[in-house]
């Protein structure tokens, strides 16, 4: 995986620091390595409010569009919650090797990560849809998070 610093937005940060402390106090035994991992991708990550992230930047529910240097193949992503349903095939969870090197990746930017069989090579081309530049999503999320203050 990548070492530079990789931009995420507080609430982003936030909730996935709150999933990695519960996974660690319920002292659950599988995804830990998983879990180890998405430890170390917040411990490095540069933090921005939701309104300063840049529009090219790889999000929670941000849905990318890749290409596959070796293959030469385009596939397009949308990076997932590890508790949400996986209602269609493009959803990547956050916990796995490639959903772990989408988060904070930016337009341009080559990720890759280590496969059985090797290495794989991806080049981000584009973010097609990030929930903090989607005026309509970002209000159902505020609006979901004033109702669970105030029901």
């Amino acid at each position: 995986m990548r070492e530079e610093s990789i931009i995420m937005t507080w609430p982003d940060h936030a909730r996935l620091t709150e999933l990695v402390e519960e996974h660690h106090y319920a002292n659950q035994g599988a995804d830990s390595e998983a879990f180890k991992k998405l430890r170390h991708e917040l411990e490095r990550a540069q933090l921005v409010a939701e309104k300063d992230i840049p529009p090219d930047v790889v999000t929670m529910d941000s849905q990318v569009q890749v290409f596959d240097l070796e293959m030469g193949d385009r596939y397009v992503f949308t990076l997932s919650w590890p508790n949400q349903k996986k209602t269609v095939d493009d959803r990547i969870n956050v916990l796995a090797p490639l959903g772990m090197a989408l988060l904070g990746s930016r337009v341009g930017q080559h990720i890759e990560w280590p496969l059985p069989e090797g290495t794989c090579r991806l080049r981000i081309e584009e973010v097609l849809f990030q929930p903090e530049h989607n005026i309509t999503y970002s209000n159902m999320k505020k609006r979901d998070q004033l109702e669970s203050v105030y029901p």
